[in-house]
């Protein structure tokens, strides 16, 4: 996810406020709808994987790393609902460019969460190679 945060938020979300008021509403209503056919099942799965992981824990992940794990991927679910989903469904009746600025600048918020996330991951997966 974190590969396609940063190019949504380097590329796409910034090349949204190019398409053209014209077909605007159209535009915006197809993204919606493919964009969450394709980031809805990882993101599904990276919080049930996250939740697992505190659950059925390994012994070389720390109790505390697994929780910040999960709470990274609470906080990234709540930045998409009170931020992203709103603003999309505005954009969805036509393109406002303050709404515009606001989703392009609010998804920073889930680009560094989704950044931190993959430290912590490849730490906690660096940690436990030392054991093997």
């Amino acid at each position: 996810m974190t590969g396609v945060i940063w190019f949504v938020q380097v590329v796409h979300y910034p090349l949204m406020g190019s398409v053209g008021v014209d077909g605007y509403a159209h535009y915006q209503r197809s993204h919606q709808r493919l964009t969450t056919f394709v980031v809805a099942p990882p993101m599904i799965v990276e919080l049930l994987t996250s939740a697992a992981i505190v659950v059925w824990r390994p012994v070389v992940v720390p109790l505390w790393s697994a929780w910040v794990g999960l709470a990274l991927v609470g906080l990234v679910w709540a930045s998409t609902a009170v931020l992203q989903v709103p603003a999309h469904h505005r954009l969805a009746a036509g393109f406002d460019a303050l709404v515009h600025r606001r989703l392009v600048h609010g998804n920073w918020v889930r680009t560094i969460l989704w950044s931190a996330r993959m430290a912590l991951a490849s730490w906690m997966l660096a940690s436990g190679t030392d054991l093997m």
